[in-house]
């Protein structure tokens, strides 16, 4: 196999499914680019349809659909929120921002999800919500976290910001809770470049969802033509995307078999040639239940230790292959010391975020870029490339 070194493998790139510019240039034409235009009427439709939740609300980006989660189960000071560890900061902050406190939970060293196992007992009467994060767009085990969600009945909110098209027992990610959020930050599946949607699967939330999202206002129910003029009713913020972006992903959306197929293709080629160093015990590759059909958002490896993947690291580096660490345990931070969240023993996520590398994933990947990134773990794990 001939390998070239002359340009470098980025660990994302952003792609174009085909559409954008033309769809760009048509909301511009339409002299509608704030929001709520034709084409993110259209993206909302697609998720609904394509899903099967109830009301899909596009959002400037997940930590606002994850705001307006928390402002929608009525998160007040003093409550406590049970999440994952191992997240990104925005599952917590959501909740933060409204007073309560976060009750970090481990995660299964199989999947990285949390761990249903440790749920209920984090459990206190102050518990408002569960916050469940699909890790890699890999489902978490829904039918435990939802009974016991249902035995005390707190609502269960899915961060699914990895997982859309992801089933769990042949059920689509982000219709078990009553609310679920997405992202199509540029590094996700589909993206704008920066932006959100909140999945409502629970009917008496829309009209607040929908009044929170336009700053408080019932203006969504005056344009429907239910009142004679909109007014100041609630709390509220400025949550939608402008229009321009919705054109963006729309295109995204219409490509969606193509790029799933495209995800697929890349993930599968990583896990062939690196199951075999996995047996070897070199290294860890992903887990994915039987139950489970995961969303392709990402390939991660796992290193014996932290010198160990700090080396890795740094040998992809240096042939000009980019790959990344992901989250730091939030129990660990500056933060969940300062609010007195930090009080909890979560070992399997603390090694995991020493150990976790995540491999250059991208739409755009080619396949001679990938055979550079695996030629170069091989070597890095002396062994010799079938």
């Amino acid at each position: 196999m001939e390998l070239t070194l002359s340009q470098p493998v980025a660990f994302n790139k952003a792609c174009l499914a085909g559409s954008e510019h033309r769809y760009i240039a048509q909301a511009i034409a339409n002299a509608h680019i704030s929001g709520d235009g034709v084409f993110g009427k259209a993206c909302e439709s697609f998720l609904e349809a394509e899903i099967g939740v109830q009301k899909a609300l596009l959002t400037t980006n997940c930590t606002h659909a994850l705001e307006m989660a928390a402002l929608l189960v009525d998160v007040q000071p003093g409550d406590e929120v049970i999440l994952p560890s191992f997240t990104f900061v925005s599952t917590a902050n959501a909740f933060v921002l409204r007073g309560a406190r976060p009750v970090f939970v481990d995660v299964r060293p199989d999947t990285l999800n949390i761990d249903e196992e440790l749920i209920e007992q984090a459990i206190s009467d102050r518990t408002k919500a569960i916050v469940v994060v699909h890790y890699a767009g890999v489902s978490c085990e829904m039918d435990v976290i939802c009974s016991i969600a249902r035995r005390h009945g707190i609502p269960v909110i899915e961060d699914n910001a990895h997982g859309l098209f992801g089933r769990y027992r042949g059920r689509f990610l982000g219709t078990f809770g009553v609310l679920a959020t997405q992202s199509f930050h540029e590094t996700k599946n589909f993206t704008c470049g920066e932006g959100g949607a909140l999945l409502i699967n629970e009917g008496t939330l829309r009209e607040q969802a929908e009044i929170i999202r336009e700053k408080g206002t019932n203006r969504t129910r005056f344009y429907r033509g239910q009142v004679d003029k909109y007014t100041w009713v609630s709390t509220g913020s400025s949550y939608v995307p402008s229009d321009i972006l919705a054109a963006f992903l729309f295109a995204q959306f219409e490509a969606k078999d193509r790029i799933q197929q495209e995800r697929k293709s890349i993930w599968e080629r990583y896990d062939t040639a690196l199951r075999p160093l996995a047996e070897k015990q070199r290294l860890a590759v992903p887990h994915v239940p039987a139950h489970c059909d995961q969303a392709y958002h990402m390939y991660y490896v796992l290193l014996p230790d932290l010198e160990q993947r700090q080396g890795f690291i740094s040998h992809l580096k240096a042939r000009s292959i980019s790959a990344v660490f992901h989250y730091t345990p939030l129990h660990t931070s500056e933060m969940a010391v300062s609010i007195g969240a930090d009080k909890v023993q979560c070992p399997v996520t603390e090694r995991v975020s020493d150990c976790l590398v995540r491999l250059p994933f991208h739409n755009g990947l080619t396949q001679g870029e990938q055979e550079r990134v695996i030629a170069a773990i091989y070597e890095y794990c002396g062994e010799a490339l079938a």
